[in-house]
């Protein structure tokens, strides 16, 4: 692990080393939002507007970290969110991410529209997570089902909040594509994971959202859950009807999402969004929350508010892009740390005991 590495205090600062590692591009990529960012921006406001209320004289000489995700033990509430193309931040990609979600017993999550194949993400032995889209040609959404299935991923999460291309004006500006050498190794055109000529360069975008479903209702969620044989987690909610939907459709976990806010610019914050979901979904079915987590304090006010568990995406990018897996390894171990100081000093000695407020 490198020096500057090993002495980033934070997030923030291995971000500032991540986005030096990186070209432009990537960096556009990765940190870019929808529109004016308004909601990149609320997203870690909020976290930074929502407050926590200690309890003390809790005996809080021992904490437990550690928690269970649609029953996979993980050591603490925070898993790898789906992110594309990872081979732009690091040339092990979605590998080193994934055996670093494994040495921090974890879950990775893969994208759909990995530069790494998802057999190859599996590999890695840890518990792996697929992010599906849903194509509009249903045998190739199930052909990507079951590869996925087949490889060793343990759950499905299908992102609901796509059903066309935000505005990334940033990824415009920078005819953003993938370098030559690099390829989505997840789509699935008519049997062949390449990319047509038409879809490299800067129409990669274009041509991937063209071939996604733009038409997906509630009834696919079952569909899915029929075909794979996994549990189903819906991705993208921000509402409490839409959350009750989706457990009445069989999910087994709802993440509370605005994409990063790089889908619609001006969604609600996920944060603020967090309560109402829970209280949709009573217990019915798991709860993740995405977006603008930070800091180990953040953790804490998503586990208060009635989450699970959280999930990163910029952060372990950031990390990557910093240093490979072992980057990838600090972010966690930041989080871990910052965390478990944030339960001591709030009187909360488990994760699972964490009291809602």
């Amino acid at each position: 692990m490198s020096t500057r590495l090993t002495d980033a205090l934070n997030l923030a600062q291995i971000e500032v080393l991540g986005r030096d590692a990186v070209s432009p591009v990537a960096r556009a990529y990765f940190a870019g939002g929808a529109r004016d960012r308004r909601t990149v921006t609320a997203n870690v406001q909020a976290f930074a507007d929502t407050w926590l209320r200690p309890r003390v004289l809790r005996g809080v000489g021992t904490r437990d970290l550690s928690t269970h995700v649609l029953g996979t033990p993980i050591a603490l509430p925070v898993l790898a969110a789906p992110t594309a193309f990872q081979r732009l931040a690091h040339p092990d990609g979605e590998a080193a991410t994934a055996r670093a979600t494994r040495a921090e017993n974890t879950v990775m999550t893969v994208s759909t529209l990995a530069t790494t194949s998802v057999e190859a993400v599996c590999a890695a032995g840890g518990p792996v997570w697929f992010q599906l889209y849903v194509y509009r040609d249903r045998a190739i959404t199930r052909e990507l089902v079951l590869r996925a299935r087949d490889a060793g991923c343990m759950a499905l999460v299908v992102t609901v909040d796509a059903p066309v291309l935000g505005c990334r004006e940033d990824d415009v500006v920078h005819r953003f594509g993938l370098p030559e050498g690099l390829r989505v190794e997840n789509v699935v055109a008519h049997g062949h994971s390449a990319l047509p000529a038409e879809a490299q360069g800067s129409g990669l975008a274009a041509y991937v959202y063209r071939l996604l479903d733009p038409n997906l209702t509630w009834d696919d969620i079952a569909w899915l859950r029929e075909i794979s044989g996994l549990p189903v987690v819906v991705k993208g909610v921000l509402r409490g009807d839409d959350a009750a939907c989706a457990v009445d459709a069989g999910a087994a976990a709802v993440v509370v999402s605005n994409h990063g806010g790089r889908q619609l610019d001006s969604a609600v914050p996920s944060l603020w969004a967090l309560p109402e979901v829970v209280d949709a979904v009573a217990g019915r079915a798991e709860v993740y929350v995405d977006g603008g987590i930070r800091r180990g304090g953040d953790v804490l006010k998503a586990l208060a508010l009635g989450a699970r568990a959280v999930w990163i995406g910029r952060p372990v990018v950031w990390g990557l892009a910093a240093g490979g897996e072992a980057g990838v390894r600090r972010v966690f171990s930041l989080l871990r740390g910052e965390l478990d100081e944030a339960m001591a000093l709030c009187g909360c000695r488990s994760v699972a005991r964490c009291p809602r407020t």
